[in-house]
């Protein structure tokens, strides 16, 4: 009756293995509105394995059934989690594969889109200057991921990059102000570009602005640039890291760096 007890290796293998899961998909949503979803999944699905284990094959299979069902239900709750995790997975395993000398061979791609330090003086003189008069901005830097499907919301544009063209953008009255500059290939390719909005709670003073640059920064590795329409203060995200920039050259280096 009791044969159920009987713990071996492979059991506290199995225990060990799905607490990882766990804590990694606690870790990868922390912060979300999914939180307390995946809390109540897994308060039901040890309340099925205890009833399975127990025998107790009708209350077993009602949960069973509901988990059949409800899978694409929590498909769509956690929607942006697993576009996150699976992003930061592929961009991963990409960097994995070009440090290979044998598959990198094949697969290894050129950033086209590496800054050059002209482009990355004008953005940071820009910024600096519109930092100063308290104009809002929010800037995307294009690096391996594709960004053709946020480009697509806005209005398209082909411009070297200047500081006085992106400062003419994001002034207060240009119809082009609202929204994301999108620089890829070291060219102004998009203006009023809609970007998502990340579910993580972050500090109260911070904005959408912010919001939308962690947002674009989780799924992708574009580094982001936003100047606050309260405060003048200029801040740098990447990988959905906010970084506050306290001086112009500060913001040279942290465009110039090179991600791995």
């Amino acid at each position: 009756m009791l044969d159920f007890i009987n713990f071996k290796f492979v059991d506290a293998l199995d225990i060990l293995i799905v607490a990882a899961i766990i804590f990694l998909l606690f870790k990868w949503i922390k912060g979300s509105t999914a939180v307390n979803t995946l809390i109540a999944v897994i308060f039901f699905l040890l309340i099925q394995s205890i009833a399975s284990a127990l025998g107790m094959k009708m209350l077993s299979g009602i949960l069973g059934t509901v988990f059949d069902v409800g899978v694409i239900g929590l498909i769509i709750i956690f929607q942006p989690e697993i576009r996150r995790f699976l992003n930061s997975l592929g961009r991963t395993a990409g960097t994995t594969i070009e440090k290979g000398r044998f598959l990198s061979k094949f697969l290894k791609e050129t950033n086209i889109n590496e800054i050059k330090t002209e482009t990355v003086t004008q953005i940071a003189e820009a910024c600096d200057e519109m930092s100063e008069q308290k104009t809002g901005a929010l800037i995307i830097i294009c690096k391996k991921t594709n960004l053709e499907d946020i480009i697509a919301t806005g209005d398209s544009i082909d411009a070297k990059v200047s500081k006085r063209l992106i400062m003419n953008i994001f002034y207060k009255n240009s119809p082009l102000h609202d929204g994301a500059m999108i620089i890829s290939g070291n060219r102004i390719t998009a203006a009023r570009c809609t970007l998502p909005i990340t579910d993580r709670a972050i500090p109260a003073h911070y904005g959408m602005r912010h919001k939308a640059a962690v947002g674009i920064s989780e799924v992708s590795d574009a580094d982001v640039v936003v100047v606050s329409e309260q405060t003048g203060r200029i801040t740098f995200v990447r990988g959905g890291v906010l970084q506050k920039v306290d001086s112009i050259n500060t913001l040279k280096l942290l465009l110039s760096e090179k991600t791995q």
